[in-house]
């Protein structure tokens, strides 16, 4: 059952308004003014907020601005409430963030659809999608439902690319957002010297090059194709228009992003502070944890791919799995690695 808070100060719209939510089901917390409102959206964590604009003590627009600033509370769906109906009211309050607008006097349907249609779209908000080409297919099947996204689904390229083919280089400008769908691409550096630092390897589900096109800088990074793969291209137009067009499609899209983000900062901190048999074991865990297919797969690298991510010189990194070979961590067949040993090796990369 839906939790809904409803803030209102005068007690017969209250009482109505309450009766009205729990015979449609709705599991109802009332709060007379936006001090006590804003003290249960807090502690109960509704669902969906309805406010009225006009309060003492505390007016609704004081309760959206309080609870937009704590991150326990800002996502939670929020529309206002007021007999007041000009445009300007209309604008402040939807400026503010508020995801609706009703105007009283209003009818049970009207309040029922526009509390219905907020609970969907922060049900899509809140879902989790998988990092991978299903998971992205899931979002914009999702998406569709909040906005006309038919322009961004058909203009999904997808290409194929030969291994070290480069799919971008440092300081070039993006024009689309790319998506791995299957092999492998790796991201890289080049310092003056030209010596290079691998900065990521990528497989499919990830995507390449959205901070460059969010911020509209030039990549600050190259890209090439490790082995055969193919690339769904986005035009960049229709990304922005996704981004922009729902605050809902937007924020789903960051958390869809986010995961790649977030694994990358705790593998540069490990990276930074690991000593280079640490380092080591944590690529090698890394690699088997995302792009292994199963427990006879080999994962395949070279070895000047794996020093430059580990940071460290060619011959040291020779030196350190010939090192775990004989400690039967790995397993080692040409340039394939298997690890043999996982739970030792986690050890060792902590």
């Amino acid at each position: 059952m839906k939790k809904i808070l409803l803030i209102e100060d005068n007690p017969e719209m209250r009482e109505n308004t309450s009766e009205i939510l729990e015979l449609s089901n709705y599991d109802v917390i009332t709060a007379e003014n936006g001090k006590v409102g804003i003290e249960r959206a807090r502690a109960k964590q509704p669902d969906l907020i309805i406010c009225d604009i006009m309060m003492p003590e505390l007016d609704g627009y004081g309760v959206l601005f309080a609870l937009s600033k704590d991150p326990n509370t800002a996502s939670i769906p929020f529309i206002f409430l007021t007999a007041k109906a000009e445009k300007s009211d209309f604008r402040r309050g939807m400026s503010h963030g508020a995801d609706d607008y009703i105007s009283k006097p209003f009818d049970d349907v009207e309040l029922l659809d526009a509390i219905e249609s907020r609970l969907k779209k922060s049900d899509i908000v809140r879902k989790h999608y998988e990092q991978s080409p299903e998971g992205f297919d899931s979002f914009i099947s999702d998406a569709r439902g909040m906005n006309n996204l038919d322009k961004l689904s058909e203009n999904r390229k997808t290409r194929s690319y030969k291994k070290k083919s480069v799919l971008f280089y440092e300081g070039d400008h993006p024009n689309a957002l790319l998506q791995i769908v299957s092999g492998k691409v790796k991201t890289y550096k080049t310092n003056e010297d030209g010596k290079e630092y691998i900065t990521g390897i990528h497989g499919p589900g990830e995507f390449l090059g959205y901070v460059a096109l969010l911020k509209d800088v030039p990549y600050p990074e190259s890209a090439m194709v490790l082995e055969e793969c193919e690339i769904t291209l986005i035009p960049k137009e229709d990304f922005f228009s996704l981004i922009h067009s729902n605050r809902d499609v937007s924020h789903s899209f960051i958390k869809l992003l986010t995961k790649e983000v977030i694994e990358q900062e705790e593998k540069l901190l490990k990276l930074a502070y690991g000593s280079v048999r640490q380092r080591v074991a944590e690529v090698l865990l890394q690699l088997d944890k995302r792009y292994q297919q199963g427990p006879n797969e080999r994962m395949s690298i070279t070895r000047d791919d794996l020093a430059k991510i580990v940071g460290t010189a060619k011959e040291t990194l020779i030196r350190t799995l010939s090192d775990f070979k004989d400690e039967k961590l790995i397993e080692i067949k040409d340039k394939n690695i298997t690890i043999i040993d996982l739970a030792k090796l986690e050890r060792l990369s902590h």
